[in-house]
C-alpha cells in the first residue's frame, strides 16, 4: 500500500502556507503585504502544476523542475511584477524547508502502525526530498519504500511515478493500492497504472472527476479494516 504524504498523511493548508508568506514578508522586510504576495505567486505557481504534466503524451512534458527550482522561479516572476528587488532564492528555499514541518493528521500513525503488520507500506510525494524525508523522520515509522517527484524527475499523475514505487516495495499493480487526496494526482494517476485507488475525502466532498475512485474513505483507519474484509471474502 503506498501513500500520498501532503493532505493524506500530513496536513497543508492554505494557512500553513499564508503563515510562511507572512515570514518572507517580514524576513525580507518586502515593501508587500503578505496576501497579495500569495496571490500572485499562487497564480504562477497553479500554472506550473498544471503545464508540469502532459498526461495525454507523457513524453511531451517539461523537462522536470524540482519544487525549489519551479517555486523559486514564481517569486522571480511576481518581483519583476511587482518591480523590487527580493531574494528569490532564499523565498523558494524556504517554501521547501516549511513544507518540510507541517503536523500530521491524528489518525495517520494509529492507521500506518496496524498496516504494518498487514502490508508493505511505501509514500510517493509530489514534494523535494528535502521536505519529504524529514517530515516523514518525525513520525518514528519506517516505511518499506519512500520515493518522491525529485527523486524520480516524475510528477504525479505520471505513470513513472507510480511504476517507481511499484518497483521499490516489489508489488505489482493488481495487488496495490495508492491512498491519496487528490482525484486527478492520484486518483487517474493510481487507475492509469492498473493500482487500485483509494481516495480519501475527510471533508465529503463530491467526487466529480471522469475517473472515480476505487474505494473512498473519510478515515486512515478505516483502512487495516477493508484489508481485513477483503482477506476473509478469499
Amino acid at each position: 500500500m503506498a501513500f500520498d504524504c501532503y493532505r493524506t498523511l500530513f496536513t497543508n493548508d492554505h494557512a500553513d502556507w499564508r503563515a510562511m508568506f507572512r515570514e518572507i514578508v517580514r524576513g525580507q522586510g518586502l515593501p508587500v503585504d503578505n496576501e497579495e504576495l500569495w496571490t500572485r505567486w499562487r497564480r504562477y505557481e497553479l500554472q506550473f502544476r498544471q503545464d508540469r504534466t502532459v498526461l495525454d503524451d507523457q513524453a511531451s512534458s517539461p523537462a522536470f523542475k524540482s519544487y525549489e527550482k519551479a517555486w523559486t522561479e514564481c517569486f522571480e516572476r511576481v518581483f519583476a511584477d511587482l518591480g523590487f528587488d527580493g531574494d528569490a532564492a532564499a523565498a523558494g528555499a524556504m517554501c521547501v524547508r516549511h513544507l518540510g514541518t507541517r503536523p500530521i493528521f491524528p489518525e495517520t500513525v494509529e492507521a500506518l502502525k496496524a498496516l504494518k503488520d498487514r502490508v508493505k507500506i511505501g509514500v510517493f510525494s509530489n514534494a523535494d526530498d528535502a521536505s519529504l524525508r524529514p517530515l516523514l523522520r518525525t513520525t518514528g515509522l519506517t516505511f518499506d519504500a519512500i520515493e518522491s517527484s525529485e527523486s524520480t524527475q516524475v510528477y504525479k499523475p505520471a505513470r513513472a511515478a507510480f511504476d517507481r514505487i511499484l518497483s521499490a516495495l516489489g508489488v505489482p499493480a493488481g495487488e496495490a493500492w495508492y491512498v491519496g487526496d487528490h482525484l486527478y494526482d492520484d486518483v487517474v494517476g493510481a487507475h492509469g497504472a492498473g493500482i487500485t485507488s483509494v481516495w480519501i475525502n475527510r471533508n465529503g466532498e463530491t467526487a466529480d472527476g471522469d475517473v472515480p475512485p476505487d474505494i473512498e474513505i473519510k478515515s486512515l483507519l478505516e483502512l487495516p479494516e477493508l484489508l481485513d474484509e477483503l482477506r476473509a471474502l478469499h
